[in-house]
């Protein structure tokens, strides 16, 4: 879309907004800041600082008010509060793809649910495989996790020279993959439940059913109650607080108050009496025009829906603040003596061939034998080439990986030797499905330049 640039811009503009804004606007910058977080977290786990880095997630941080306090290390409050907030956006995504996205349409929607089903299934057989039973066992939902900041950043990192088709599949693969780890988190990796803060928190998110029935359309008010009511119940009750955010991000109301037609014509009229208006000459606007700017401003917020809104504006604050804090407190590996024996792990190598293995079988292998048996067809544009690069970029599962590897284990040792797995895994995925895109790319042009050579 064409960007109008007539205002006047100051040195700030040009100097510090823009670039800014470019920055955050860049589509690979997000996951170059994850992975760069990942890597001062290694880092700083193997300099004379590791300990200081490791205390650092320990600092007990409280809240509450007369004698009702929750007490959690850094750590978990990142783990358990803002990951909220990267849990909800995540709803919104969804909800959106399902009012007027991918999943609004059965039929083109059918082929990545299945992908995605095949992507956490295979995934956990392998990893039970090497971990049929005992403490280990438990971390069957480590490798059923898609990153899909990372996946995409892959992608982007190509250009125009992947087709369209091939985003919009893996990112329906990755949402419905991320519901899918969002489901095993409720229902595997929950302690016990208190259920009178669970009612608590069901009875607030009630509430914002209502208040979305009944055409509440301020944000700030989803955010008191979602936050103070539903997210804070469910994390007294036990069961995982993300889960509050995902069923608090679907309450979002996703209509309009204003239709395209009538916000085109209210916007010509608006625009139209505020040229009337005689300007006074002064860098201050009159009264009458701030009158009608304000209605331009109020105008267009009803012709958009608060979930857009929400969402459009929580990514930055997501890719750039949340998911880097969450690398850097959760990504450090400590390169001990020990190390190789830690990679020789029975959790490593669950880990390892459930992300690189499993889910390249389930997602490519069970998608390919789905069109090979006419059952379904590719999205126009992908190849089968295309396909199995989508499999091994569907097996970096850094975020969720690692945070579902810190809720399936207490024991360190684990939870450490999960870390290494999902980090190789997720590096060697990522690397050989650019390799696949990129020689995909090269034949592609090849074959053109010998059709152009050698016209029949």
């Amino acid at each position: 879309m064409r960007k109008i640039n007539s205002q006047k811009k100051s040195p700030v503009d040009r100097w510090v907004i823009e670039p800014a804004r470019r920055f955050i606007e860049n589509s690979t910058t997000s996951g170059i800041l994850l992975f760069s977080s990942a890597v001062v977290a290694i880092l700083l786990s193997n300099s004379p600082w590791s300990q200081e880095f490791h205390d650092l997630w320990e600092i007990d941080f409280s809240i509450g008010f007369n004698g009702y306090v929750i007490s959690k290390n850094l750590h978990h409050w990142i783990n358990d509060g803002l990951m909220a907030i990267f849990f909800f956006v995540i709803g919104l995504e969804l909800k959106r793809e399902i009012v007027a996205g991918e999943f609004n349409k059965p039929k083109q929607a059918i082929l990545p649910m299945l992908a995605a089903f095949g992507g956490m299934a295979f995934p956990a057989f392998f990893y039970l495989i090497f971990n049929p039973a005992g403490p280990t066992s438990n971390g069957w939902g480590i490798p059923m996790a898609t990153d899909i900041a990372f996946a995409l950043g892959v992608l982007h990192l190509m250009g125009k020279k992947v087709p369209i088709s091939l985003k919009i599949f893996l990112t329906a693969l990755a949402i419905v993959d991320d519901l899918g780890a969002v489901l095993v988190i409720a229902f595997f990796y929950t302690s016990e439940i208190d259920f009178i803060s669970l009612a608590t928190g069901l009875g607030f998110l009630v509430v914002l059913i209502i208040s979305n029935v009944l055409g509440v359309r301020n944000t700030v008010y989803y955010g008191i109650i979602g936050i103070g009511g539903v997210w804070l119940a469910f994390l007294m009750s036990g069961v995982h607080a993300t889960i509050a955010a995902v069923l608090a991000a679907m309450t979002i109301p996703a209509d309009v108050k204003v239709s395209e037609d009538e916000f085109v014509d209210g916007l010509k009229k608006l625009l139209h009496y505020f040229e009337l208006e005689n300007a006074n000459g002064l860098p201050t606007v009159t009264d009458n025009q701030l009158h009608i700017l304000d209605n331009i401003q109020d105008f267009s917020i009803k012709a958009l829906t608060p979930l857009q809104r929400l969402e459009h504006n929580m990514h930055p604050l997501v890719s750039f603040v949340v998911m880097p804090i969450f690398a850097l407190s959760n990504a450090g590996i400590e390169f001990s003596r020990s190390f190789f024996d830690q990679i020789a792990s029975p959790v490593f190598y669950g880990v390892f061939f459930g992300l690189l293995v499993g889910k390249v079988l389930g997602v490519a292998g069970l998608t390919s034998a789905i069109v090979r048996l006419k059952l379904g067809s590719l999205p126009k544009g992908m190849t089968h080439r295309h396909l199995l690069a989508a499999g091994f970029l569907a097996s970096i599962g850094f975020t969720m990986s690692l945070f579902v590897g810190g809720l399936a284990f207490i024991d360190p040792l684990y939870i450490e030797q999960a870390k290494i797995g999902v980090l190789v895994a997720s590096v060697s995925g990522g690397v050989i499905g650019f390799l696949l895109l990129n020689s995909t790319n090269q034949n592609q042009e090849i074959m053109a330049d010998n059709e152009q050579t050698n016209p029949i």
